[in-house]
């Protein structure tokens, strides 16, 4: 009768993660190592590491059938993260390990040939499933213990070499444990005073920070579009832990989350590059498709300048996480979600020659209108407000008469916490989240305040969704 084991790892589709259950059986055959479970390639090669990493971690690796069995069998798996759980599970298997320590015990780490732990990716993404399936002890690579520490509610443990995890697995030595979580302190945020001039710009960028309102910025070069968008970010609230955690495992799965594990809790602002691919944007690639920027946003800022510059395409591909806050990727495998949440920030020069006055223009009409054409008509229907901003005419310092960002900072998050309590009962957290239906019903305008939407929608010169826009804006400057 063959020895059995078990040990738990987690594999992830998208943000989402699943517990594993790793069996394994030894004996009842030929020598060979087979495993079953729908695993990847590079689950497949584990098989090799493995080996290599118990013989050279002084343990005699068991000659005989070895029968490896990863549960749901339907799940399809994928990465080099099982491996510390396969090795564990084979030696408790032979008798090496006691099996009851490895009882619900989550391992997670690839193994190098010498037994070395290597970082995986997906870390607290894995940890925050093995939490919710009721798992409660878990041991990750060393360098990833700081981002383990971000969940609450494990029993974490860090260990360099799978020597030392067997050691402690037999009771012989401790592993290393989280220390104190602290939260990341960030740079301070540009100041908005450096603005120079543009006061209708800077009104429509606090209108837009404390409504959640997507904004276009159109103007000649030089006038401080990229400025002002870079410090929208200052005047947004502090991401709630829930938000900063859901950012911290995107960011994970990413690969981009900072090795020291703080907790971030600035609103994120990412700004690709217009030569930006679809995939890059709303993410993808080969084998299981990795989040993009508009995940990389998540409960921040997605800002694109030169927006005329992207692709056609790949500008109407905002059109769906913008609705829904969310992005699937459909793959072979299956498909995945990640969050998408973000507030979008277009900036634009009026037309091909750009020039610093618009008297000086030798863009004809039709040049100007096929420029700007680039973006949709449906896309600018989900962009709240436009602001044209205006060439700058004097030089000199900060402008001493302008705002700082900690003055309209108080305004913008007063106005945030108004409209989280007015829509509490809904689960909406701004303004802009509130659905055209809700607005158009339940929480209608007074009927002189929408009689003007109604005359220039017969006009034909705002759509419903255009004018869904408007209501909404309406209910953040009022």
């Amino acid at each position: 009768m063959a020895a059995l084991a078990r040990a738990w790892s987690v594999a992830l589709r998208g943000v989402e993660g699943v517990p594993v259950e790793i069996e394994a059986a030894i004996g009842g055959g030929m020598p060979g190592v087979h495993l079953v479970g729908l695993p990847d390639a590079a689950l497949q090669e584990s098989k090799d590491r493995v080996r290599s990493a118990v013989v050279n971690s002084g343990r005699q690796w068991p000659n005989e059938r070895i029968l490896l069995a990863l549960s749901p069998a339907t799940l399809r798996k994928a990465g080099s993260g099982f491996d510390l759980a396969l090795a564990c599970a084979v030696l408790a298997a032979a008798g090496v390990v006691d099996r009851g320590r490895l009882a619900g015990t989550v391992l997670l780490g690839e193994l190098a040939l010498d037994g070395r732990i290597r970082q995986v990716r997906g870390v607290l993404p894995c940890l925050l499933a093995a939490r919710a399936a009721g798992l409660r002890r878990v041991v990750v690579p060393g360098v990833a213990l700081a981002e383990a520490g971000l969940v609450d509610g494990l029993d974490v443990f860090g260990a360099g070499t799978l020597a030392d995890v067997l050691t402690w697995l037999a009771g012989d030595g401790p592993l290393d444990r989280p220390g104190p979580v602290a939260g990341e302190p960030g740079a301070a945020a540009p100041e908005l005073a450096e603005v120079v001039g543009q006061p209708d710009a800077r009104h429509a960028l606090e209108v837009a920070a404390a409504g959640g309102h997507h904004l276009l910025l159109v103007g000649p070069p030089g006038t401080g579009k990229t400025m002002l968008a870079q410090r929208i970010v200052g005047l947004l609230p502090e991401l709630s832990r829930d938000d900063a955690l859901q950012l911290a495992a995107v960011r994970s799965v990413a690969g981009n989350l900072p090795p020291a594990g703080p907790l971030s809790t600035v609103a994120p602002f990412v700004a690709p590059h217009h030569s930006s691919s679809m995939a890059a944007l709303l993410g993808g690639g080969s084998g299981v498709a990795r989040p993009g920027a508009v995940s990389m946003a998540h409960r921040g800022v997605l800002f694109l300048d030169e927006c005329v510059e992207f692709g056609a395409h790949v500008l109407d591909s905002l059109r769906t996480p913008l609705e829904e806050g969310e992005v699937r990727l459909a793959r072979a495998e299956g498909t995945v979600s990640y969050p998408a949440r973000f507030q979008l920030v277009l900036a634009a020069n009026p037309c091909p020659c750009a020039p610093a006055n618009d008297r000086d223009c030798v863009c004809s009409s039709a040049m100007r209108r096929r420029y700007l054409g680039k973006l949709s008509g449906p896309l600018l229907d989900r962009v709240d407000l436009r602001a044209r901003m205006l060439p700058v005419t004097a030089l000199g310092g900060t402008d001493e008469t302008a705002e700082s960002t900690e003055v309209v900072r108080k305004r913008v998050l007063a106005a945030r916490e108004a409209a989280a309590e007015r829509w509490a009962e809904q689960g909406w957290r701004t303004n802009a989240e509130v659905p055209g239906p809700a607005l158009r019903t339940a929480f209608a305008l007074p009927r002189a305040v929408i009689r003007p939407l109604e005359e220039r929608m017969r006009a034909g010169e705002l759509s419903a969704r255009g004018a869904d826009r408007a209501l909404r804006v309406t209910w953040t400057v009022t």
